[in-house]
């Protein structure tokens, strides 16, 4: 017979297992959508222990409406090669131009990002980070629902060598650094450019350009690498939001190398 008890504490054991291994991470990612997922699957696959927040209870940010509640979306032909890598089915429409369905891209990621050794705590908002000498150092935690009922609960803490920011539009890591710590970051201005209005082709072009640190132990990803420096949005196309997430993987795991 089922017994609720042992229902119970082997949800409690089990979640507080996973949270006190991976208190002290390689890279903690912060947002789950399509960059971050990348990001995390990248670094996984390369053996580096790292785990994604997420405060929302889905993985997969804007991805999963496709392009105004058309659960498709489209991606280029440089980007193809990653949805080919992740297993997840697209079809070409015209030359340079594919198209996958959404919900089917925003599972496949989450699995295989998962099956990869990416470690997913959802219904966790980061609400400031750990500075050390002008370089963050961690992440300061707190369950969604706190932030939401406006509760005054005091958060915990993560550790991690480096940080990316793949919150999207919000920037909220960023925002964070920018209103917080007595620094500036590596945009132009020293602060958070904002985002511009919807040009695809420059967008798309400059997403992959601005994945970068933006301060110590910082790097943007996706929408947020934008939101950040000062770019354009580009609305239902995600080829760069993957190649983004590739590219700060890499940018981090070298980091991580050249460290040792």
């Amino acid at each position: 017979m089922l017994n609720e008890i042992v229902i119970t504490r082997a949800i409690i054991d089990r979640y507080m297992e996973k949270l006190k291994d991976h208190l002290e991470l390689d890279a903690a990612i912060v947002g789950g959508g399509p960059a971050g997922l990348v990001a995390g699957y990248k670094l996984a696959k390369a053996g580096l222990k790292v785990a994604m927040f997420e405060r929302k209870l889905s993985i997969g940010g804007g991805m999963w409406g496709g392009g105004m509640m058309m659960n498709e979306i489209v991606v280029q032909e440089d980007a193809k090669r990653i949805l080919d890598e992740m297993e997840v089915p697209c079809r070409e429409y015209q030359s340079g131009y594919y198209t996958a369905d959404s919900v089917m891209c925003s599972s496949t990621l989450c699995s295989q990002a998962s099956k990869a050794g990416l470690t997913i705590f959802n219904l966790v908002s980061v609400e400031d980070v750990m500075v050390r000498e002008q370089r963050v150092v961690g992440l300061v935690i707190n369950w969604t629902a706190v932030e939401m009922a406006g509760l005054h609960v005091d958060p915990l803490t993560v550790r991690a060598k480096y940080v990316i920011d793949a919150t999207g539009h919000a920037a909220e890591v960023v925002r964070v650094i920018a209103r917080k710590v007595d620094a500036k970051l590596f945009t132009n201005s020293g602060e958070v450019e904002g985002e511009r209005s919807l040009w695809a082709e420059v967008a798309e072009t400059n997403t992959l350009a601005n994945t970068r640190e933006v301060f110590g132990g910082v790097f943007t990803a996706g929408m947020c690498s934008n939101a950040t420096f000062g770019s354009y949005r580009m609305g239902p196309v995600f080829g760069g939001m993957l190649l983004s997430g590739e590219k700060a993987a890499e940018q981090v795991a070298q980091r991580l190398a050249d460290e040792k």
